[in-house]
């Protein structure tokens, strides 16, 4: 009687990136126009920012318009329509009820797929990137679509000189396969934080539950987008500067060893900073603040699709993500970069 062989479980299954897509608004705002309303200048816009212009979505636009363009292109630049699950990063849904990510995929001929929203402010896409992963690493989904999407506009008070000249609209999205950790393109350790202790550096007040029975009729200002600056741009140094360098020691990688740091676009000095506090030299960066602005969930996979097009991301190299939100939240991740054929 011959003695069975030991079985040996399979392989864990990986996220791994196969397209990547972006959709800005048509209506681009420089400095200059901005300046003329908010006593300013387009000099002392882009020496605190690193911002020249940003995107406006017209009205009749939604952050669901942005979301399918966006989600269209990535389905298309990885070779398939379909996909098993949708995720939808933004903090400016079409509407407070339902969720924006089932339409998204109705629209995109999706219908059946799972869909839902993730609300973590600026660090919604990688914390929609590690529940995509998430959900292939489980066997619940072998295809998913990450969405990054804002109308970051219309939370924003337009006189405020100190938020109005941030932040812009746009979207952006990738597609994620399962496969192999080997792979490239396989999606690397997660580093995820938050500290609810500190939410009150970046909110807006009104339109929640707490206002609405706090019986007291809300305040013109707490309907807009508010954020203490230079503490977030405090926590937001130290934070994601941890996060990475977390990830990193779980990848198994040094700082050198990291090709490209592509940073929520939040301020061009902050990603200087946390490149310089991980050990990355600053040429290493890659930034398109200046051309689209601040726009939230959306930043990483807008900076993810304009590096690839620009040939910026080559097949092999090593690139390191990370953000900062409201929240506070924030989190890192890492991946090595795949080939043509396969983003």
């Amino acid at each position: 009687m011959s003695t069975p062989l030991p079985s040996h479980p399979p392989p864990p299954r990986a996220a791994v990136l196969t397209g990547v897509g972006s959709c800005l608004p048509p209506t681009a705002v420089t400095n200059d126009e901005l300046a003329e309303r908010l006593d300013s200048s387009d000099a002392w816009i882009r020496s605190r920012t690193g911002i020249r212009r940003r995107y406006v979505a017209s009205p009749g636009t939604a952050t669901s318009d942005l979301a399918v363009g966006a989600g269209a292109k990535a389905l298309k630049s990885s070779g398939t329509p379909d996909v098993d699950a949708v995720l939808l990063a933004t903090t400016t849904p079409d509407r407070p009820c339902p969720a924006t990510a089932p339409a998204v995929a109705a629209r995109l001929g999706l219908t059946g797929a799972a869909a839902y929203d993730v609300s973590a402010v600026c660090t919604g896409f990688l914390y929609a990137l590690a529940s995509g992963a998430g959900l292939i690493a489980a066997g619940a989904a072998d295809r998913v679509l990450v969405i990054g999407a804002e109308t970051f506009s219309t939370l924003l008070d337009p006189d405020d000189r100190s938020t109005a000249v941030i932040f812009g609209d746009g979207a952006g999205a990738v597609v994620l396969r399962a496969g192999d950790a080997a792979e490239p393109g396989a999606l690397g350790p997660f580093d995820l934080g938050s500290d609810g202790g500190r939410e009150e550096l970046i909110t807006v007040a009104a339109g929640g539950s707490r206002q609405r029975l706090s019986g007291v009729p809300p305040a013109t200002r707490d309907q807009y987008f508010a954020m203490e600056g230079k503490e977030v741009f405090r926590h937001a140094v130290r934070r994601m500067s941890a996060s990475a360098r977390s990830v990193l020691g779980r990848a198994g990688w040094r700082a050198e060893d990291v090709d490209h740091l592509v940073g929520h676009q939040a301020n061009l000095r902050i990603t200087h900073h946390v490149a310089d506090a991980v050990g990355i030299p600053r040429r290493r960066c890659f930034s398109n603040i200046a051309e689209v602005g601040n726009t939230a969930a959306a930043s990483i996979p807008l900076a993810l699709d304009q590096a690839h097009a620009d040939g910026v991301l080559t097949p092999g190299g090593r690139v390191l993500l990370t953000a900062f939100g409201g929240g506070l939240t924030w989190g890192s991740t890492v991946l090595t970069w795949p080939g043509p054929d396969r983003a």
